[in-house]
C-alpha cells in the first residue's frame, strides 16, 4: 500500500472527500446565507433549521406520497422557500428599520421552535433516507472507491453555487438585487418592485437550504437535529468568506471543508476546532472577512 507523508493514500484520500462532501454543504448553506444577508441585512439564524425541513420534506414525499428523490430536488426547495416567503413577509419586514439584533433573535427563536417540534414529533435519532437507484454503487479509481452518490453531490453543490454567482454577479437581475443593498430607493424609482425583490430574495436564500436537506438525507440521514449541529460551522464559514459575499461563501465552504477533512488525517485533536481556528485568524488580519470590504 502506497503511503504519502507516511499516511496511506487510500485513508487520506478518503477523509480528502469526505471533506469535499462536507464542504459542499457548507458551501450551498453559507451561500444561501450570503444571499439572504447581502440583501436583508439579516443574520439568518433559521437557516439549519430550513436545511433540516428541506430534508424531512423529501422524507415526507417519499414516504407519504411515493416520491423519490429527483422530485424532492424540485418541490423541498420551492415548499420549504415558500414558509421562507411567509415568515419574511409575516414576521421580518416589520424589523427592518429596527437593529439587526431583533432579526437575529426572531430568526434563532424561530430555529428553536422549529427544531423542538420536529424532535417532540421524531425524536432526536436518524430516519433513513435511500439513495436513489440512478446514482447507488460507485467506481474504483485504483487509489480509492469513489461512491457515485457522493461523487453528485460535489458536482452538484459546485454547480449550483457558480449559477447562482453568475446570477447575481453577471445577469440584470443581479445587478438590481446588488443595486437594491445599496440604494433601495433609486431602484423603486426605475420600476422595480424592491420588497417583492427582497421576499423572493429570502425565499431564495431558504430554498438553497432545503435543497441541501435534501442532498443531505440519504448521507447523514433525516435528523431534527441536523441542522443544529451545522450552522455553527456555517456561520464561521460565512465570516471567513465575508458577510455577504457570494463568492467568498463558495470558495471558503469547499476550502474549510477540505482542510478540516485534512486535518483529521493529519492532526485528528484539532479537527473540531481548526475552522474556528482559521476564523479567529482571519478576523485579527482581515476583520471583513477574505472576500469581504470592510464599510
Amino acid at each position: 500500500m502506497t503511503e504519502i507523508f507516511g499516511i496511506p493514500t487510500q485513508a487520506l484520500f478518503g477523509q480528502l472527500l469526505i471533506g469535499l462532501i462536507n464542504g459542499s454543504f457548507y458551501a450551498l448553506l453559507s451561500l444561501g446565507l450570503a444571499v439572504i444577508f447581502g440583501l436583508l441585512n439579516i443574520i439568518n439564524f433559521a437557516h439549519g433549521a430550513q436545511y433540516m425541513l428541506g430534508a424531512f420534506c423529501a422524507y415526507f414525499l417519499l414516504n407519504k406520497w411515493g416520491l423519490g428523490y429527483w422530485w424532492a430536488l424540485v418541490i423541498a426547495p420551492i415548499a420549504v422557500g415558500i414558509t421562507g416567503v411567509i415568515i419574511e413577509r409575516t414576521m421580518l419586514k416589520p424589523l427592518y428599520k429596527l437593529d439587526h439584533l431583533y432579526g437575529l433573535l426572531l430568526t434563532f427563536g424561530l430555529a428553536l421552535v422549529i427544531q423542538g417540534l420536529f424532535r417532540n414529533e421524531f425524536g432526536s435519532s436518524g430516519l433513513p433516507y435511500p439513495i436513489t437507484k440512478e446514482l447507488t454503487g460507485g467506481h474504483n479509481l485504483g487509489f480509492m472507491f469513489l461512491p457515485t452518490y457522493r461523487a453528485w453531490v460535489i458536482v452538484a453543490s459546485l454547480a449550483i453555487c457558480l449559477a447562482t454567482w453568475f446570477m447575481i454577479e453577471r445577469t440584470r437581475l443581479g445587478a438590481y438585487l446588488r443595486a437594491a443593498t445599496e440604494n433601495p430607493q433609486l431602484v423603486q424609482a426605475f420600476g422595480i418592485n424592491v420588497p417583492r425583490m427582497i421576499t423572493l430574495t429570502y425565499g431564495f436564500g431558504v430554498g438553497l437550504a432545503a435543497l441541501a436537506g435534501v442532498m443531505a438525507g440519504p448521507i447523514y440521514q433525516v435528523s431534527p437535529q441536523m441542522g443544529a449541529d451545522l450552522i455553527i460551522v456555517v456561520f464561521a464559514v460565512v465570516v471567513i468568506g465575508g458577510m455577504g459575499s457570494i463568492m467568498g461563501s463558495i470558495v471558503t465552504g469547499f476550502g474549510l471543508g477540505v482542510i478540516e477533512g485534512l486535518t483529521k488525517v493529519f492532526y485528528p485533536e484539532a479537527s473540531n476546532t481548526v475552522i474556528f481556528i482559521i476564523m479567529a485568524i482571519v478576523l485579527l488580519i482581515k476583520p471583513a472577512g477574505l472576500f469581504g470590504t470592510q464599510k
